[in-house]
């Protein structure tokens, strides 16, 4: 009988992506008006060097257009190496906007037994549920719904959130999921999970899943809910190897331009993490469900108060 290899998992990328390795990056310091509009300028030249496209990067734009114009540039980059000296700019950057956006610490938000009237869960100081930005948390690890490349969002400004994450984060994001996928050799399947380190992102990693896709006008199927299941499930076995993680955020998977129904999908999210923890008790201090939108925050809530 032939013997099957093990599935493609931590052991095998964590070395190549040097995961354990804490990112160093910029130390911050606030920008003066001048020093931003030099990064900008000079980051928007070196980026506009490295393609073939035809722009108009001169110095008539405006430094707000400039900026939309590198994280454009980065969002249709491939993923390889930048020059040094642009890569160091280009974080200093990134780390600049990340504290002048506001970071919020995850360990000071209530949790649902706080906020959520008749919440009867189990998890009720465990669970907290969140309206607001993921790319702002200041947490162990954040969870992005990827696609099946795994290299993050090539529409240019497009509004999800794996381009948001991405874009947040850095090039270096990219080139790590760049080499996850060479060593896997396949495309990523739906309710897997990877991890990375978040580089410029408050959050000191990122859960990657792959969530199904619901087609508009069709009706869930109990395959697709068992893939949704399995990204929860995969990202929090996945989280759980890790000592260093104890507070994860999970965005509501597969219900943007996926089309996965919010209502079916908060009802699965928490009955799915709420089973796990009762499998696999006394890891995790916090799970925190990041939600962007009021309907979003209604659903959940309603999810937790289910009997």
């Amino acid at each position: 009988m032939k013997k099957e290899n093990p599935p493609f998992g931590l052991r095998d990328y964590r070395n190549a992506i040097q995961l354990d390795q804490v990112y160093e990056g910029e130390e911050f310091q606030q920008l003066s008006s001048i020093e931003r509009e030099k990064i900008i300028t000079n980051v928007v030249k070196g980026l506009a060097s490295e393609t073939t496209m035809s722009l108009n990067a001169d110095n008539k734009k405006s430094e707000q257009e400039k900026r939309q114009l590198i994280r454009a540039l980065l969002n249709v980059r491939a993923p390889k190496p930048l020059a040094v000296d642009l890569l160091r700019s280009l974080n200093r950057l990134l780390q600049a906007e990340s504290y002048e956006k506001g970071r919020i610490k995850a360990s000071t938000l209530k949790p649902i037994s706080e906020t959520i009237a008749c919440a009867h869960k189990k998890y009720g100081e465990q669970f907290v549920l969140w309206q607001g930005d993921i790319t702002q948390l200041e947490i162990d690890v954040i969870v992005n719904a990827a696609n099946e490349q795994m290299l993050g969002c090539f529409g240019p400004l497009h509004d999800c959130i794996d381009n948001a994450i991405h874009s947040g984060a850095g090039p270096q994001l990219r080139e790590d999921c760049q080499i996850i996928m060479k060593l896997q050799g396949e495309l990523e399947k739906t309710g897997q999970a990877k991890l990375t380190r978040a580089y410029n992102l408050p959050s000191k990693f990122v859960l990657h899943t792959v969530g199904p896709i619901v087609p508009k006008g069709t009706v869930v199927t109990s395959k697709q809910k068992a893939e949704l299941a399995s990204c929860y499930i995969s990202c929090l076995a996945l989280a759980n190897q890790m000592e260093s993680i104890k507070r994860i955020a999970f965005c509501a998977i597969s219900t943007g331009v996926f089309g996965f129904p919010k209502r079916e999908a908060a009802e699965i999210a928490v009955h799915t993490v709420e089973e796990w923890l009762g499998k696999n008790p006394n890891h995790f201090a916090q799970i925190l469900y990041c939600v962007f939108s009021e309907e979003d925050y209604h659903e959940y809530a309603r999810a937790f108060q289910e009997k």
